[in-house]
């Protein structure tokens, strides 16, 4: 086979993997749609706790009743199916890959893709009712709190993301020390630098209470420290192992 050809039938092989993947996401929504408000209403279920009495979210446009709940399906929809789309990422790109090379990522992403979802479902069941709870309960009096449900949907977006990115603080950590960029004895010296970090991290995307900065920054600490747990069993080079700990 020439290298055109061969470069031609990477490209081919590519299409199909990823025609497969969004094949899958779109079957999964498909499957999702008739219960869009359903799941809409999953989503909302923290804040609806937290509203007093009688109160209710408001929807200020006139497609956003129609458009949110679809959008929230389709994150669904992707969600559950991340792990088919990744297995086509992973069979594309593991046949040029060594067999210790297959034996590292695989754990690995396997342990990403988890901590992935626990980072969403800690912020929704842990983060959420006290974000929320400190949100209306800090409204002065007289003022109704109705939150638009589409600006609700961008927020709970960015903050299952800022925790799901939080929780791959372990896999960072064993990447860059089996990539030789760092040793366990300057991961141990840099961890006071981490703690202040993850707080001006909680500071930044949770409210300005000290509850919720914790809730995200003691998390990221303890996942930092998890990280360095891991790297400590791993294979150490000549200077990592020379250098004192």
């Amino acid at each position: 086979m020439t290298p055109t050809e061969s470069f031609i039938s990477h490209l081919i092989e590519l299409r199909n993997r990823l025609l497969r993947a969004v094949a899958g996401w779109l079957v999964i929504f498909v499957a999702l749609f008739p219960f869009a408000d359903r799941i809409y209403h999953l989503l909302a279920a923290p804040l609806l706790a937290k509203l007093p009495q009688g109160a209710q979210m408001i929807a200020t446009a006139v497609t956003t009743p129609f458009f949110v709940p679809m959008k929230v399906t389709m994150m669904a929809a992707f969600l559950i199916a991340l792990p088919w789309m990744i297995y086509q990422c992973w069979a594309f790109i593991a046949p040029g890959l060594y067999a210790h090379e297959k034996r590292l990522i695989r754990p690995l992403l396997a342990a990403a893709i988890g901590l992935f979802f626990m980072g969403m479902a800690f912020a929704y069941f842990a983060v959420f009712p006290v974000v929320f709870g400190f949100l209306v309960g800090s409204a002065p009096a007289g003022v109704a709190v109705m939150t638009d449900i589409a600006e609700y949907l961008d927020f709970v977006i960015g903050m299952f993301l800022a925790f799901g990115f939080a929780f791959e603080v372990p896999i960072a950590v064993i990447l860059l020390s089996l990539m030789g960029w760092v040793t366990l004895a300057q991961l141990k010296e840099a961890r006071s630098y981490v703690i202040v970090g993850a707080f001006v991290l909680g500071a930044i995307f949770t409210p300005p209470d000290i509850v919720s900065q914790c809730m995200l920054a003691i998390p990221l600490w303890l996942l930092y420290e998890l990280g360095l747990l891991v790297v400590r069993w791993l294979p150490q080079s000549p200077a990592d192992s020379a250098t004192p700990t």
